[in-house]
């Protein structure tokens, strides 16, 4: 498979020895091409259009995927939402992006996350899973996901969008976080995000 140029979105402060974990088992595997900020990568003080326009015409701009690293703060964090945002956005400069979620093992309800999408995703990424749920309402999904950005969970209950939710457990296998990463790549110029909620002024 391609290898595929991707933009990692996490809370700084308190995941990054997750995203050094991923971009280990990565270095390892030569699974992707890593396009994603790192901390001191763009200055803190500049206002925050500047900080936007840093992150999407420069990180976003040749990425294809965009993982998200899913915490327990992660949802509150504005330059979270600024990235998927800018991701999902189909621009004159940058092109919108597949999006994989990977929840953290310190989420609530860590254990039942899993979104897949497909017969095959499920065979290929989680053959020991033997039942599925169905989504259910949005008052279902934000009760099951309370740590997700609601800009995920906007696309999570679209109809024209396919965005995978996998545990940490899962991407530790380099063949199917490869696969993932794959999917991701190819549903992105059929998804139509949902982009009508607005940025987040602020961390909550």
């Amino acid at each position: 498979m391609t290898r595929h140029k991707v933009f990692i979105s996490y809370h700084h402060e308190l995941d990054e020895e997750y995203k050094i974990k991923l971009l280990q088992i990565n270095n390892q595997y030569s699974i992707f091409i890593d396009n994603s900020v790192n901390t001191g990568d763009i200055d803190p003080n500049l206002n925050d259009e500047n900080i936007r326009v840093a992150i999407r015409d420069k990180y976003l701009r040749d990425s294809t995927v965009t993982i998200l690293l899913a915490g327990n703060e992660t949802a509150r964090r504005k330059h979270i939402d600024w990235e998927l945002y800018s991701s999902m956005y189909d621009g004159s400069i940058n092109k919108k992006s597949g999006i994989l979620v990977i929840a953290l093992p310190t989420v609530i309800n860590y254990g039942n996350v899993i979104v897949a999408h497909g017969d095959d995703e499920k065979t290929n990424v989680y053959p020991d899973i033997p039942k599925w749920k169905t989504l259910g309402d949005r008052k279902q999904i934000e009760n099951r996901y309370p740590y997700l950005p609601m800009r995920i969970i906007d696309q999570l209950v679209a109809n024209d969008v396919k965005v995978s939710v996998t545990t940490w457990e899962y991407i530790q296998d380099a063949a199917k976080l490869r696969y993932l990463i794959d999917l991701a790549h190819k549903s992105r110029q059929s998804n139509q995000y949902d982009l009508s909620r607005p940025l987040m002024r602020e961390n909550r």
